[in-house]
């Protein structure tokens, strides 16, 4: 058979199972951190729950922290991606920041991951989040906030304040609840909803009174 033929099919075949392996070892790992805790994970553990040859996990990652980078681009990355689809779809300004911190928090309360920043210092978190990830995704809120007061939804006023204080607030309270959430998972749902209710409580009535300070 002509190789020119067969390359392609070949091609797919190699691709189809690196993105296989990459996926059985990511679900591994986020298993074993949910149950051991990521400090109490090896990669034996991880390797084992996958059927792959222990040769086979250095071809995608070279340590634990990549594995956990990973996952956390993971999540970071649909995360920013669904924040950005609520933000576009609203309607009102309450749809704008109601819907984007549900997102948020209900991705927050379900994720073991996030226990995990948590779980450790805020140095440590602020180092994790402060890569190309977060840069990319306070473009895409700043990007966001800029469409909305062009369409009337939020008030003119100090675009780049308005951001940081977004973020903050989302930042902030996310470390919160996922303590909560991990301490009382039967109610994380419910406190996804209750952090949602204060952060859009806590903007719409600071957007009501925005005003110059005597």
């Amino acid at each position: 058979m002509d190789m020119l033929d067969t390359k392609p099919e070949a091609t797919g075949k190699r691709e189809f199972n690196r993105i296989r392996n990459r996926s059985a070892i990511l679900d591994a790992a986020r298993e074993c951190f949910r149950e051991r805790g990521y400090d109490n994970s090896t990669i034996r553990d991880i390797v084992r729950r996958t059927g792959l040859a222990a040769g086979t996990f250095y071809n995608y990652f070279s340590s634990k922290q990549d594995i956990f980078a990973a996952l956390l681009t993971d999540f970071l990355s649909g995360l920013n991606h669904n924040l950005t689809e609520c933000r576009k779809s609203a309607n009102s300004a309450e749809d704008f920041i109601y819907f984007a911190y549900l997102s948020l928090f209900r991705a927050t309360a379900s994720d073991p991951l996030v226990y995990e920043l948590a779980h450790r210092n805020d140095r440590a978190i602020r180092e994790l989040f402060g890569s190309d990830i977060l840069g990319l995704a306070m473009l895409s809120l700043e990007d966001d906030v800029r469409n909305a007061v062009e369409r009337g939804l939020l008030p003119e006023m100090d675009e780049e304040y308005l951001c940081a204080a977004f973020f903050g607030v989302g930042y902030e309270l996310s470390l919160r609840l996922a303590y909560r959430a991990h301490n009382r998972p039967a109610e994380a749902e419910a406190e996804a909803r209750n952090a949602t209710r204060f952060a859009t409580n806590l903007f719409l009535k600071g957007l009501e009174r925005d005003m110059p300070l005597p």
